[in-house]
């Protein structure tokens, strides 16, 4: 059976094919040529198959795609991310335009800061203490009518951190619980997308999450549904940390890194192949430009700023 590995970028789309008798090739396509194809990757798959692209893909033809795609990370550089709610604690409607006030002109007078994702901030009338107890019960109507507002108004995306959420996600639940109810789209709550002890650091990375995810989900879905007739076939992507996941879970917050690091492995594969161990990686793009280096094992990060916005693992 056939196996396909593809880089989805913002402007081509590289596609390697592997016969089932092993032999290798390759094609390279437009990310955008909405006259010939819908998606690069399925149109590219379908060429190295020698199939019209209007003919499915035969079932059982392929094992495997595998693939790595800046689709989040572009949406992110050029702000083109779902109209987003956030729901935070009551007091804390201005945390994220606030942030840790990290500054990198220290006496610089005229601060810039970055445009935020969401598009509407609701502070939700509840408090747990630093022990997870609650000491303020959760005001559920007011969230319910914020929600239908906001779907009236086109915003079907909602972002929810409170307050030591962390420790005792109940009021968090119950807002996934009404937003669900309301038929919002994408729900990211950030006990889930990001359990940290630092709300900034946790409602930042749900609101990327939330911002992300569904236009993520779209691309997936319809990548999915082209190779749905071929029920044996594996769909996995890359992911900020180097490694694959299935179409399934594949998130917002675990994607804005994918395509970086999918070549910062590929390079120190192919390098330690060549007999090096001390690489510098150039990976220029059509919308971003990833540098690396290498010197004999990979550095862990925790934290990632991206067009001045933070994600946390």
């Amino acid at each position: 059976m056939w196996q396909f590995w593809i880089d989805r970028g913002g402007t081509f789309t590289d596609i390697v094919g592997c016969k089932p008798d092993g032999t290798l090739v390759v094609d390279k396509l437009l990310s955008e040529n909405s006259s010939h194809y819908k998606d690069a990757a399925v149109a590219g798959i379908k060429k190295l198959l020698n199939l019209s692209q209007n003919e499915r893909i035969p079932a059982d033809k392929i094992s495997s795609v595998k693939m790595g795609t800046t689709v989040a990370t572009n949406a992110l550089l050029e702000r083109k991310g779902d109209k987003t709610l956030l729901l935070i604690t009551k007091g804390f409607g201005d945390l994220l335009r606030i942030g840790y006030q990290n500054r990198p002109l220290l006496f610089d007078l005229n601060i810039k800061l970055p445009e935020l994702l969401y598009d509407r901030v609701f502070e939700v009338s509840e408090r747990l203490d630093s022990k997870g107890n609650i000491i303020r019960a959760l005001d559920e109507e007011s969230v319910r009518d914020t929600l239908r507002k906001a779907k009236l108004d086109g915003i079907n995306s909602v972002a929810i951190a409170f307050m030591h959420s962390y420790l005792n996600p109940i009021h968090e639940e119950k807002i996934a619980q009404i937003a669900s109810e309301e038929k919002i789209s994408q729900i990211s709550i950030s006990y889930k997308v990001s359990p940290l002890m630092k709300l900034v650091g946790r409602a930042d990375t749900t609101v990327v999450d939330a911002y992300l995810s569904p236009i993520l989900r779209r691309y997936v879905d319809q990548v999915s549904t082209e190779l749905d007739s071929s029920k044996s076939t594996k769909l996995m992507f890359m992911q900020s940390n180097g490694g694959l996941t299935d179409a399934n879970l594949f998130q917002g917050k675990d994607a804005l890194l994918s395509g970086p690091a999918g070549g910062v492995v590929s390079m120190v594969q192919t390098g330690i192949q060549a007999g090096f161990n001390k690489l510098i990686g150039f990976d220029m793009g059509g919308t971003s430009t990833d540098v690396c280096h290498y010197s004999g094992e990979y550095e862990r990060s925790f934290e990632t700023e991206v067009a001045c916005y933070f994600s946390f693992k």
